[in-house]
């Protein structure tokens, strides 16, 4: 496993000081040639102080002196990537997912009528939770552009499987997609680490209270079990967003096939399922749909640098030092929809999929000659950096001054 400085579990409570380099003179950016380099050393920048019920929270972020902008950082990367051919389409492979996918509801839908009124229709129900998700996977790279040539061709098929086939709203996705991708683990602007029922930062967690501190003291192990809502979360919080006052561009085509995907997916579970069976349906469908999408999403950015609001980096520095990307392969590609490349998908968004494990060693090489940190792990291990993440965080929401008796007491 390859961790850097910047990337481990700990969270910035105490500022520290930390050895930075980068490139002032390079000849090619994929060279293998020494480079040129000025080291510095510099402290994180500090932001609010926070009274929590440990006493004052100092949250420290990394800031532009730890990470300084590096001119053409990116131009350079940008250029070779392009001259490779990585940014072509590749109408094929999508093809071959489409079909599989069509073959995999096929035969779901298929054992939901040979099965009849059978408990044994709760293992179609979780094949319909990785089903959607894989779907939903699609629907991401079709908003980024990455499967037709087309941006409007995008963009209809983006929404039909995000709204017509998984059941979400494309519009509130895309907003809030939009913005974690232009600042990733930056505070105040990435919406991925603003406070739920997970806090991500110190900051929040004291300010937790009433059960949310008692989820909040022990997040990090609550992390997945609480993923298993997330999948009902997510169509409730899109429906709220259609049903909103604020404009909303294409609300009625988005509701319009959301209340079609019911009709074709729901409905007929009732129809043909007693009701608490049915019910168990939905349930383990949305579990495992939740659990799913969450755990992919997960181990690309938490525990990385969360960086302060007002630092000022490089489009490159900001996007590879917040981000990590998972070893494995092609099997972990097809797993994580290809979000394994964490990396390389926010280096160049409309990237196809099959095209990132490529790019990995062009952009790997170009981290490595500017002395910027390239985060990998394995998928278990990333899961092990997000648990310890958060239950460090968790600790700005624990009572230094619990008599640890009475605790044992109260919960005999």
């Amino acid at each position: 496993m390859r961790i850097s400085a910047d990337s481990g579990v700990g969270v910035y409570v105490v500022a520290h000081t930390a050895p930075v380099a980068w490139a002032t003179r390079r000849r090619h950016p994929l060279s293998s040639s020494k480079t040129s380099v000025t080291p510095t050393e510099e402290h994180a920048l500090a932001a609010p102080v926070i009274e929590s019920r440990m006493g004052p929270i100092r949250q420290t972020y990394k800031g532009t002196t730890e990470f300084p902008p590096m001119a053409k950082a990116y131009t350079e990367l940008s250029q070779v990537v392009r001259e490779t051919g990585l940014l072509v389409r590749a109408r094929r492979f999508y093809a071959l997912v489409g079909t599989v996918l069509a073959l995999g509801f096929g035969g779901a839908i298929t054992g939901f009528v040979l099965l009849g009124d059978s408990w044994f229709q709760l293992l179609i129900a979780a094949a319909l939770g990785i089903l959607f998700t894989q779907v939903a996977f699609l629907a991401h790279e079709a908003a980024h552009k990455q499967i037709f040539s087309s941006g409007k061709a995008n963009d209809r098929l983006a929404l039909w499987l995000a709204a017509g086939v998984v059941g979400m709203s494309l519009s509130w996705w895309t907003s809030k997609h939009t913005r974690h991708h232009a600042n990733p683990n930056r505070v105040g602007k990435d919406p991925d680490i603003e406070i739920d029922t997970i806090s991500f930062i110190e900051v929040d967690a004291a300010k937790a209270r009433g059960l949310q501190r008692w989820i909040t003291q022990r997040q990090g192990w609550a992390f997945f079990p609480l993923l298993t809502l997330e999948g009902a979360n997510l169509h409730f919080i899109g429906l709220r967003h259609l049903l909103s006052k604020e404009p909303v561009k294409g609300r009625w085509t988005e509701l319009g096939l959301i209340a079609l995907r019911f009709a074709v997916f729901v409905a007929p579970v009732f129809v043909f399922l007693p009701l608490g069976m049915a019910f168990a349906f939905v349930g383990v469908q949305l579990a495992v749909f939740g659990l799913y999408m969450g755990a992919s999403f997960a181990p690309n950015h938490k525990g990385m640098a969360v960086i302060a609001p007002d630092a000022k980096l490089d489009f490159f520095s900001k996007q590879v030092r917040t981000s990590r990307n998972i070893t494995g392969g092609w099997w972990a590609t097809w797993l994580m929809g290809g979000l394994n490349y964490q990396i390389e998908h926010h280096l160049f968004p409309n990237m196809p999929r099959p095209h990132l494990s490529k790019a990995r060693a062009i952009v790997k090489e170009h981290s490595q000659t500017l002395n910027v940190p390239y985060v990998e792990t394995t998928l278990f291990e990333s899961y092990g950096i997000v648990i310890r993440y958060l239950n460090q965080v968790g600790l700005a929401a624990r009572d230094p001054f619990e008599c640890p008796m009475t605790s044992a007491a109260a919960r005999a």
